[in-house]
């Protein structure tokens, strides 16, 4: 599925328009995106938390090469699903 298609899913579930879904949906990214960025959580009861994720520096190795080199430190966006997700996916 992609943005268009969900668009499309949620504008017939609610009997929305189409433009006022995707104005929604730009609205909740934009909004997920920068409370994460700025260094909080979003948690959404039963789907999962956004967040701020800190990853240690480590060794890695170049395909190529074979070369052992060092990949430093970086801060990621993660995302934990929620129990009743997991549960959905799981059957």
């Amino acid at each position: 599925m992609n943005r268009q298609d969900l668009i499309d899913a949620i504008a017939a579930d609610t009997e929305s328009s189409k433009a006022a879904v995707g104005r929604f949906l730009d609205s909740f990214i934009n909004q997920v995106q920068g409370t994460v960025a700025s260094g909080d959580a979003v948690k959404l009861s039963g789907f999962g938390t956004f967040e701020k994720a800190n990853v240690a520096a480590r060794a890695g190795r170049n395909p190529k090469t074979g070369e052992t080199i060092s990949i430093p430190p970086t801060v990621r966006p993660r995302f934990t699903p929620g129990a009743t997700f997991k549960a959905l996916v799981k059957g």
